[in-house]
């Protein structure tokens, strides 16, 4: 079963915060990505991966017009 960004860096135990820094992005940016307003490339989806510890293919990304 997959799970949406916000849930996967959740479970992870991070707040938004913390994972942008991790991530090296910045918290709007993740804001942007947890709500579908925008989308990660791949190597932002890779630095996901390690630190959320979930593969590509358990994230749900919900586009604004369904999420």
């Amino acid at each position: 079963m997959g799970m949406t960004l916000k849930a996967a860096r959740v479970n992870a135990g991070y707040n938004q915060a913390e994972a942008a820094k991790i991530l090296n992005i910045s918290v709007y940016t993740l804001s942007n990505y947890e709500r579908g307003i925008s989308f990660p490339d791949v190597p932002i989806l890779k630095r996901i991966e390690q630190a959320y510890g979930v593969g590509y293919d358990q994230l749900i990304f919900l586009s604004q017009k369904y999420g």
